[in-house]
């Protein structure tokens, strides 16, 4: 077993542990009997706040356990004041482990809060989103009436996402306007690779990963050198990333050793690698970015520059460099949990400072025939 599986074992018993604790009223007088620790004096402070509650209330049937596990766990999580971290309930757990595996029922948006603000990252192609006009950059402000301020990723996901065929409103702002879109969810299936021959040099999109992008890549790479290309643009404006195994996976095809390192709470740090694959490419590349891209196609970013294997053109990326895991509870709910930073191969810290492109492009440049010219004009 891996260091790093050792430290989520260890971290989904204590978080276990805790809910125990707070179902049982006895635990707080286990806890005062021992050899207190500062952490066992406050966890006895919740157990016996849980024990008076149910007690003592005047209206007992009106205590839900429920509820004030799901309420405890909630305000502790906040307490942490972290963007990245959150607590999920069954619902949104099962939405979430959805989207990893590459589909789900919504509108097809991806988004991060920045500034404080819900922002649209992309829209997938031929989704709901799409079709009803929203755009990359556009503020979700209210979802059915309810405002966005204070909301976290998980709880705004768990809004706009539900059954297929049922309606969500969206109050949007945009270049100072506000604008209102009701939006019929549907099954969305991620297709996160997307390419395409641009003359000589071949342009491919990869708008997030997922466990399928892998998969949707390999064909791809087997084509264009089929093709004869003579370079690839890799094109992950508008990423927000996905899980580490997916990162591996395509990377693997572009270099060969560590891919970041990731520092835990006590100062121990862990390698990323890459691993074994017959599909390999040795064309030169070009990777845009904006700065929208985040988290795994940053990672990906900054061990292509370190790594001198491609020029990395675009915006400075947004600055996610938190390494995050899903901790699930006994109630099926789960913990989302930043338990480490992540360091590029050269060790930049890429946490709220992000990838800064060799070349610098603004909103007055082709990007793409820009990364066009620069594969042919035999600058690499």
């Amino acid at each position: 077993m891996s260091a790093f599986m050792r430290r989520a074992v260890f971290a989904a018993i204590s978080v276990v542990v805790v809910l125990v604790t707070l179902g049982y009223g006895l635990a707080a007088g286990y806890l005062l009997g021992r050899s207190s620790t500062s952490s066992d004096v406050h966890m006895a402070t919740v157990g016996e706040a849980w024990w008076v509650l149910h007690q003592w209330y005047v209206e007992p049937d009106s205590v839900d356990s429920a509820a004030l596990a799901q309420a405890a766990v909630q305000a502790m999580v906040d307490t942490l004041d972290d963007q990245h971290s959150a607590y999920l309930t069954a619902e949104e757990y099962r939405r979430a482990m959805n989207n990893i595996s590459g589909s789900y029922s919504g509108i097809g948006v991806t988004a991060a809060v920045m500034g404080g603000a819900m922002t649209v990252l992309s829209v997938t192609p031929g989704s709901p989103a799409e079709k009803a006009g929203l755009q990359a950059g556009d503020i979700v402000l209210e979802i059915d009436s309810v405002s966005t301020v204070g909301m976290s990723i998980d709880e705004i996901v768990a809004m706009v996402q539900g059954p297929v065929g049922t309606p969500v409103t969206l109050l949007i702002g945009r270049d100072g306007q506000e604008l209102a879109f009701t939006i019929i969810r549907a099954n969305i299936q991620l297709n996160t690779v997307t390419f395409e021959m641009l003359g000589d040099v071949a342009h491919i999109v990869i708008s997030s990963f997922s466990s399928s992008t892998n998969s949707e890549l390999v064909p791809v790479l087997e084509q264009i050198q089929r093709d004869g290309a003579a370079g690839i643009i890799i094109d992950l404006r508008g990423n927000p990333g996905g899980p580490a195994a997916s990162l591996v996976a395509v990377a693997s095809h572009f270099v060969s050793g560590t891919l970041l390192t990731m520092r835990y709470n006590d100062g121990s740090w862990d390698e990323i690698k890459t691993v074994s694959t017959s599909v390999t490419t040795d064309l030169p590349v070009v990777v845009l970015v904006d700065e929208y891209s985040a988290s795994a196609s940053e990672a990906f970013s900054g061990a292509m520059q370190d790594y001198g294997r491609a020029v990395i053109a675009g915006e400075v990326t947004f600055g996610k460099g938190s390494v995050n895991a899903f901790y699930e509870l006994a109630d099926g709910s789960a913990i989302y949990l930043t338990i480490a930073r992540w360091y590029t191969p050269n060790g930049h810290l890429i946490e709220g400072e992000g990838i800064i492109p060799d070349i610098m492009l603004d909103a007055s440049t082709d990007w793409l025939a820009w990364a066009v010219e620069y594969l042919t004009a035999d600058n690499t």
